[in-house]
């Protein structure tokens, strides 16, 4: 089994080693016979950013392959659903221990995520640089 996530896309964006790529996501059931007629198969474009590409011959409109790695892919899962998954657990746990009341667990624990989110707002760059991905 490979230990790298790939997807192929389309180059829309050049500027200073920054390059956008356009991905294609489609949900499994996307290449059945029916797919047109069912509501079910999701088509979705996505943009993936990469950083500090030094290949000059890249042209907007030129077929590439995104490449990152398996470890990326967890850690960024785990950031963004794991840590707040986490921190609403652990909110709901030790606010309804000590008031007893669920309403005002639930909200503390939604209030609890947006220190999270503005954390990892402000850590965006060093985020970007360790969950990043690469041109095939």
């Amino acid at each position: 089994m490979s230990n790298k996530i790939r997807h192929s896309g389309i180059i829309d964006f050049i500027e200073n080693g920054h390059i956008r790529v356009r991905i294609l996501q489609t949900s499994a059931c996307s290449h059945c016979s029916v797919a047109n007629y069912c509501n079910a198969s999701d088509k979705k474009v996505k943009y993936i950013d990469v950083y500090n590409d030094t290949d000059t011959s890249r042209r907007i409109g030129d077929e590439v392959e995104v490449v990152t790695s398996t470890s990326v892919g967890g850690k960024a899962v785990f950031l963004a659903f794991g840590v707040p998954f986490l921190i609403l657990l652990i909110t709901i746990f030790v606010v309804y221990h000590f008031t007893g009341n669920e309403p005002i667990a639930a909200l503390s624990a939604l209030f609890a995520l947006i220190p999270y989110y503005y954390i990892v707002y402000l850590n965006r760059s060093r985020i970007s640089r360790k969950i990043s991905f690469e041109l095939e």
